[in-house]
């Protein structure tokens, strides 16, 4: 009976980390709202720059909401510690409205990017409002906004501060939120005017980042690995463990066996050594003599006895 409540624990204590995972939920440590119109397309291109909770389990499965028309977003992608990117495999989910992009990360730091077309041009005026739907709590949150090359009588509402010229100098708007709760939404609203349909991109000196590249076997986090590396390890140690019980229950140490010598050897041996202790032999040629010769058989020599 002690040997099977020992299995039981052995097997708990294997699935509770699994348990306390499932029911950890994912929280943002800082979230940075990137908002760039008219940069590289006559639409407006949203970055989400994304840090996980220091609570976070890994692989963590998470569900980011972006207009349904903004389609296919332009990239979800996984930012290791030197700053580069990798592309990740993601599911997308139309509901209505909005599209849930599904993905699992192995890394806290994530960045999503799309092109929301529902940018308004009437004329030389400019009107856009993004929304941020929720479904995360996020301890630190931060709005920017970057002015188009060309745009002037830039309007944000709620308003962003003052702008601030940034090394491709354009003008940028940066505003820290604070924290916000999982079920709150944000939302903004811009306005401004540009006479030209030229893109922000056109007018830099260097051109915009390349496309991200995927991300290959000997780039996968060995955190993914670990947690089944570790439950099939477990398996096996369960799996020997009761072989090892159900064994050593079945087998019982046999008995030595000691083996006596039987009288009839025993006395056959005596009689032998008695036979050649009683054995005569010619002084002379040394020739054996048979039980009662009174001279050798062979020289004639007077047998000696003993």
């Amino acid at each position: 009976m002690r040997k099977w409540v020992i299995l039981l624990l052995a097997i708990i204590s294997l699935l509770a980390p699994i348990s306390v995972r499932a029911q950890n939920p994912i929280s943002f440590s800082s979230m940075f709202i990137e908002i760039w119109p008219e940069y590289d397309k006559p639409s407006v291109l949203v970055i989400y720059q994304i840090t996980l909770a220091s609570s976070t389990s890994f692989p963590a499965t998470l569900s980011i909401r972006i207009p349904t028309t903004a389609g296919a977003p332009n990239a979800v992608a996984e930012r290791q510690a030197d700053g580069s990117l990798y592309s990740i495999n993601y599911t997308r989910q139309l509901e209505e409205e909005w599209s849930s992009i599904n993905f699992t990360t192995t890394a806290s730091a994530i960045q999503i990017e799309f092109y929301d077309p529902s940018l308004e041009i009437n004329g030389t005026s400019r009107h856009f409002i993004y929304t941020w739907p929720g479904g995360y709590a996020i301890n630190q949150l931060t709005m920017q906004v970057q002015q188009p090359s060309g745009a002037t009588e830039m309007l944000i509402s709620p308003n962003l501060g003052a702008g601030a010229n940034g090394s491709d100098g354009l003008t940028y708007y940066t505003q820290d939120i604070g924290s916000i709760t999982a079920d709150q939404s944000i939302q903004i609203t811009i306005d401004y005017q540009k006479a030209t349909d030229s893109l922000s991109a056109q007018n830099l000196p260097v051109a915009p980042s390349g496309p991200i590249p995927q991300s290959s076997i000997s780039d996968i986090n060995i955190s993914y690995a670990l947690p089944w590396l570790l439950a099939i390890l477990g398996a096996g140690l369960i799996v020997g463990g009761i072989v090892w019980f159900w064994r050593s229950g079945k087998q019982k140490p046999a008995r030595k066996i000691r083996r006596r010598r039987s009288s009839v050897d025993q006395s056959a041996a005596q009689t032998d050594q008695k036979a050649d202790e009683e054995s005569i032999y010619c002084s002379q040629c040394g020739k054996r003599a048979a039980p009662g010769d009174q001279f050798c058989r062979s020289c004639g020599s007077a047998i000696r006895r003993r």
